[in-house]
């Protein structure tokens, strides 16, 4: 089993029950991306956002070996974001002590957003859109994927992109159908496994 099919509840549980830095690993392949993502959303400079990641993950390492899942205690995602919200709004009073007054707000991400929640839930989505398309990655053929990828995420015509890749028309809609049923099959799983 890969790390991408096990689920979000075993990870934590490794993490809480052993210090392996392999479990480390694959939960940062998981989520360091997302956290990153928010960070820059939120306004971040990449090196900013950067420590951000790293601050979560000493965050977590903390935290984990009292850490005990329990879901009915509130949702993982919300956890995550709370600890990711903490540590962007660390990087910004730290970085706001060295900046003029007159450019805070646009350091602090804290205040030049009102609508965190809102950042968060979008980078949950498209966190969920990458990692099922890593999966999708894995299970289409070749010529498929240049083919949704050109016409169904590019918006080429599926003319151009059936005579680019040597691909009937229909063969061009079947592959964008297939792929994006596939890819709405998985996100609906792992939004079930991870809220």
């Amino acid at each position: 089993m890969t790390s991408i099919d096990q689920t979000r509840a075993s990870l934590l549980v490794r993490l809480a029950e052993d210090v392996d830095r392999s479990t480390w690993l694959e939960f940062f392949d998981r989520y360091g991306a997302l956290i990153h993502g928010y960070a820059r959303n939120r306004g971040c400079q990449a090196v900013d956002a950067d420590d951000v990641v790293q601050d979560v993950l000493m965050a977590l390492m903390k935290a984990m070996p009292n850490f005990e899942y329990d879901p009915k205690r509130g949702r993982f995602r919300g956890y995550l974001r709370t600890v990711t919200w903490r540590a962007v709004s660390a990087k910004a009073r730290q970085n706001r002590d060295a900046t003029p007054l007159d450019e805070v707000e646009s350091v602090d991400p804290s205040l030049a957003s009102p609508d965190a929640d809102a950042v968060w839930e979008e980078e949950w989505r498209q966190y969920h859109v990458r990692r099922a398309m890593r999966v999708v990655e894995r299970e289409v053929g070749e010529r498929d994927l240049l083919a949704f990828r050109r016409y169904a995420l590019g918006g080429e015509s599926p003319q151009r992109t059936a005579e680019d890749l040597g691909l009937s028309i229909d063969q061009v809609y079947q592959a964008k159908s297939r792929i994006l049923s596939r890819l709405t099959e998985l996100i609906e799983h792992h939004r079930h496994e991870e809220d």
